[in-house]
Parts: C-alpha cells; sequence; structure tokens
C-alpha cells in the first residue's frame, strides 16, 4: 500500500522522483541555465504583458508562481514555463472582443482566464485526455503560428512608430497605422531600429548572450543619462516593486460563459506547444520519459496557483526551453533558480525599468517571432502534399485576417474534414500474381509483371472498414465485377490492411456476399489479421462467409480458385484462429 502511494505521490509530483537522487555534478547545467532564462524572462516577460493588452509587470508576475509549480509537477525537467508571445496574442484578441471598459475589469478577466485554463487543463490530465494535442496537425500549427507571428508584429508597430492606435483587428490596425504613418515620433523609431539592429549583432557575436537583456539595460541607461526624454518618449512607467499579492477571482455565470471558447483554445494550444516542445527535448536527452497526462496536469496547477498570484495564462516558452537545454539544465532546479531572479527583480530591481523605453519591449518582440514564422516548410508541402499545403494557407489566412480563435479551430475543423474525407475514400488496388512469384500487387503499379484470370478479382481495401466507407466500397467492387464480366467466379478480399469492421458494415458486407451468391459468385477472404477475424465470428460473417474460404495468404486463396487446393491443418488453425 505504501509503495502504490509512493509510485502515485511520484507520479504526480515527479520533483519527488529526480530530487533524492540529485548530484552535485548537476549544479553547474542548472545554476548557468537557471540564471540565464530569469535573465531572459524580465524583458521578454514585460514584452509579451504588453501583447496581452496588460502592464507590464503582469509578465513578471506570469514568470514567477507558474514556473515554480511546474518545477514541483513537470514530468519534463527542462522546460523552462512563463508567459509566451502566441498565448498573450490570443489573451489580447481574446478579451478584446468582450470590449470591457476599464483597465481592472481587464486584468480581472486574464487573471481569471488563466484559472479557467488552467482547470481545463488539469481536468483533462485527469481525464487522461493528452491524446487530444494529437488533432493539431502540423500544417494547422505552422500556419497558425506563422500568422499569428504576423499579428502580434503588426500589434508591436505602434510602440516602435510611437504612435497610438485604436484598432483591435489586424486589417484596421495596419490602416490605421498607414494613416497616421505622418504622426511618427522619430525618437521612438530610432530607438526601437536601433534595438533590433543590436539586439541581432549580438546574437551574431554569440548566440548565447543575452543580447535583450543588454539591450533593455543599455536603453534605460541612455534614458536616465541622457537628455532623450523630452521628445514624447513612450517609456513604460511606473512597476509596482513587491512580490505579487495572493487575491481570489470573483467571477459570475457570464464569465465563464463569455471565456469558454478562449480558455478551450488557449488550452489546445497552449498544451500542444508545450508538449512539442518537451517531445523534442526528450529525444534529444533521451534522459526521462514525458508522460502527456502529467503534462496537462502540471500544466493546470501551475495555472490555477499562478492566477491566484496575478499570473495570466502561462506556458513553455521556445526559446527559454532551447537556453535550458543549451546551457547544460539537468532538472527542474533550473526553472526554481530563474523564478528566483525574477523574484529578486521584483523586490529590488523595478524603480530602474520605469525608464524603460516601450519602443525597446517592441524591438524585442519583433526580434523574437521572426523565428516562429516558417517558410522552408510550406514550400515542402506544395511540392509534395497540395491537400496539407492548402489546409496551411487557409489556416495562415484565416488565423491573420479573420481571428487568432477562428484561425485555430477553423483550421482543426477543417484538417479533421481532410481526414474524413480519407478514410472515406480510402486506396483500394486490385491485385494480380508477378509472374513466377507468390507474390501479389497493384496491377496499375506493376502493369508489365502482373498476371491476372478473368474469373478471379482480388481485391485489397486499404482502411477500416466502418459506416463512412461502407458505401464507397460496395461502389467499388461493384464497378470492378461488372469489369470483369460474365467469366468472374472468385472475389477474392485481401483483409490485411482492414484493422475494423463496424455493424454498418459488417451489414453491408452480408448484403454484398448474398448478392454474389445469387450470381454463383464466390467470395473469399485472405489475410484477415486477428482482431478482424474476432469480428467475423462476432457478426456472424463467419458462417455467411464460410469456414473453408477463409485463407492466411492471398496465395493459398488463389490455389484454391485455380486448382481447388485444401487448406492443410495448420492453414486452416491460423486462417481460423480468433480469441472467441
Amino acid at each position: 500500500m505504501l509503495i502504490t502511494f509512493a509510485a502515485m505521490l511520484k507520479r504526480y509530483f515527479p520533483i519527488l522522483d529526480w530530487l533524492p537522487n540529485y548530484k552535485k555534478s548537476y549544479w553547474q547545467g542548472d545554476i548557468s541555465a537557471g540564471f540565464t532564462v530569469g535573465i531572459m524572462l524580465i524583458p521578454q516577460g514585460m514584452a509579451y504583458a504588453l501583447i496581452a493588452g496588460l502592464p507590464p509587470v503582469y509578465g513578471l508576475y506570469a514568470a514567477l508562481v507558474p514556473n515554480l509549480i511546474y518545477a514541483l509537477t513537470g514530468s519534463s525537467r527542462k522546460l523552462a514555463i512563463g508567459p509566451v508571445a502566441l498565448d498573450s496574442l490570443i489573451v489580447a484578441s481574446g478579451l478584446a472582443a468582450l470590449k470591457l471598459t476599464n483597465l481592472e475589469d481587464y486584468i480581472a478577466a486574464a487573471l481569471f482566464l488563466a484559472f479557467f485554463v488552467g482547470l481545463l487543463q488539469l481536468t483533462m490530465g485527469f481525464l487522461k485526455m493528452g491524446f487530444l494535442a494529437n488533432f493539431l496537425s502540423r500544417p494547422v500549427v505552422s500556419g497558425f503560428t506563422s500568422a499569428a507571428a504576423l499579428v502580434i508584429a503588426i500589434s508591436q508597430l505602434k510602440y516602435i512608430l510611437g504612435i497610438s492606435v485604436e484598432s483591435l483587428d489586424t486589417t484596421s490596425t495596419l490602416l490605421e497605422i498607414f494613416e497616421k504613418i505622418g504622426q511618427t515620433n522619430t525618437l521612438d523609431l530610432l530607438i526601437g531600429l536601433g534595438g533590433i539592429v543590436l539586439i541581432l549583432l549580438i546574437k551574431r557575436l554569440h548566440r548565447k548572450l543575452p543580447a535583450a537583456m543588454a539591450v533593455v539595460i543599455l536603453s534605460i541607461l541612455a534614458v536616465y543619462y541622457l537628455p532623450i526624454q523630452g521628445g514624447n518618449l513612450a517609456l513604460v512607467g511606473e512597476i509596482p516593486s513587491g512580490l505579487p499579492s495572493f487575491e481570489m477571482h470573483i467571477a459570475n455565470t457570464d464569465d465563464w460563459s463569455r471565456l469558454f471558447p478562449l480558455a478551450l483554445t488557449l488550452t489546445f494550444i497552449s498544451f500542444a506547444e508545450a508538449m512539442t516542445m518537451a517531445k523534442a527535448v526528450e529525444e534529444k536527452s533521451n534522459q526521462y520519459y514525458t508522460d502527456a497526462n502529467q503534462e496537462l496536469r502540471a500544466l493546470g496547477i501551475s495555472n490555477i496557483v499562478g492566477s491566484f498570484f496575478q499570473s495570466y495564462p502561462a506556458n513553455a516558452g521556445l526559446s527559454r526551453t532551447a537556453v535550458n537545454v543549451n546551457e547544460g539544465a539537468k532538472t527542474g532546479m533550473a526553472s526554481v533558480i530563474s523564478a528566483l531572479v525574477v523574484a529578486l527583480t521584483l523586490l529590488f530591481l523595478t524603480p530602474f525599468f520605469s525608464y524603460l523605453p516601450k519602443a525597446i519591449l517592441g524591438a524585442i518582440i519583433l526580434v523574437a517571432v521572426y523565428n516562429l514564422i516558417d517558410i522552408k516548410y510550406p514550400v515542402e508541402l506544395f511540392k509534395q502534399r497540395k491537400d496539407e499545403f492548402f489546409l496551411l494557407v487557409f489556416t495562415f489566412l484565416t488565423t491573420l485576417l479573420i481571428g487568432i480563435s477562428e484561425g485555430i479551430i477553423i483550421g482543426v475543423l477543417l484538417s479533421l474534414f481532410l481526414l474524413i474525407n480519407r478514410i472515406s475514400n480510402p486506396h483500394i488496388a486490385i491485385l494480380g500474381r508477378i509472374q513466377g512469384t507468390d507474390y501479389f500487387k497493384n496491377i496499375v503499379r506493376f502493369q508489365n509483371e502482373v498476371e491476372t484470370k478473368p474469373e478471379t478479382l482480388i481485391l485489397r481495401f486499404d482502411a477500416q472498414l466502418f459506416f463512412g466507407n461502407k458505401d464507397y466500397f460496395k461502389k467499388e467492387l461493384s464497378k470492378q465485377i461488372k469489369a470483369k464480366g460474365e467469366a468472374l467466379k472468385y472475389v477474392v478480399l485481401n483483409a490485411e490492411s482492414i484493422n475494423y469492421i463496424d455493424s454498418s458494415a459488417a451489414k453491408t458486407l452480408e448484403r454484398i456476399i448474398e448478392e454474389l451468391h445469387v450470381k454463383g459468385i464466390e467470395f473469399l477472404i485472405a489475410g484477415a489479421i486477428g482482431p478482424t477475424r474476432d469480428i467475423f465470428y462476432s457478426s456472424g460473417l463467419i458462417d455467411i462467409i464460410g469456414k473453408e474460404n477463409f485463407f492466411v495468404q492471398t496465395h493459398e486463396a488463389v490455389d484454391y480458385c485455380e486448382d481447388s487446393k485444401t487448406k492443410n491443418k495448420i492453414q486452416e488453425k491460423i486462417s481460423l484462429q480468433s480469441k472467441t
């Protein structure tokens, strides 16, 4: 009993697994990674809070408590949790649609949203619904992410240009920017462009240098010591010092219903992002196993607890996770150290950040989101898979022109439509014997090598047989039977690729066999796998087809048709074996 309880604790709190086995050799990598990521989190956190439409300090809050909680509960030891650009944009677009009247209500909604997202993630984790992330196909994610990166970039142009923009959607924002381009604040523009150039130069010198933090420090010093504030330079302004206080959420029924679509979108997107990164890190290190359901629970509890300490939705950050890996992080201790760096900043350094130009935060975001735009993958799809290419483009345009939530929802629905279309119209091959062998291959692919007989039709159906494709199967089979003409005596179904037959398809198959028998045509099954044989027994099709018409391999069925060869005992046993 104690062993079972201990195992359960380790499953829900993976820190109990790695902390007792912590080695001194881990310290160097964890400290280096934790400190570097902590330094990154400060400018990133403030910048991403601006994307979300929140005061910059809330980005630091989102980098604190969720980071600590994930270190205790996450099954991945190297994910870096905190505010993320894409999630911040989803928060901004979703909350903007609510048309909240003041900043206090907006902040309260963002914090409650973190609680709501966490609750959904936690529930899905306990219901073992981690598999749902698989429904976010790569074309959908790529198209969505690239469009979101452009939306983020466009939303930051107002800080680079130093102009006021009231529009919320991307198209209107671009039009308003063009209309007000003459009002550009030269000082903001020079500082923003200078920040972009400086970040890129520092990164070019050495990729591991904290370029964003260096630019933040230099810009603060420039604003503080140089007489450049008189040019109406937009600054971050006063940032409250101290750690976030504990606050309960006040929400009514309307809040739950209005925020549900947004919370559901964030839940799926953030989990898909996190699992993609976690699996990539796991494969690279090959030192531990990432549990998808525990990741849902860990992200859920991190967001729930974080929301009570003024955190908006947090998630795993790609760039910060990459730094964790490159700096040699071994355990969640790196996350604890990075959270400590953020905590010390909140306690002692926030007064200095009041001199930080908003254009610098905009520059940091523009450089960060540039890497989210993927051009190579769409080009590959265009050459190889046109249907998936158009899925990517449609998701991209929907996200860019209509909205963030609509983009991902429509993208997922369209990808599911393509999936349903594929399984409803699966590949069907007519087989023939390769001359001089017992191999049976598609007559279209091996036109010059195969031989067929007018009295035998051999068909392979490359999918499960269910209510969605039973009519397609019947139509294609009828077409091939008609093409064979009156000489046809045998229909052999190669069932190697059929792993399931539902009740609707079983009934259709029964009617097909009865119709064939009326015409004097025998129906044979070759290569049926175990689960499919079980269905033949449970549905009664075994008696309709006849046990003598089941064969292990296609050539055995064809030999029976041509020479009336009977099966030996081992062939009969294997062809009819069933657990029922």
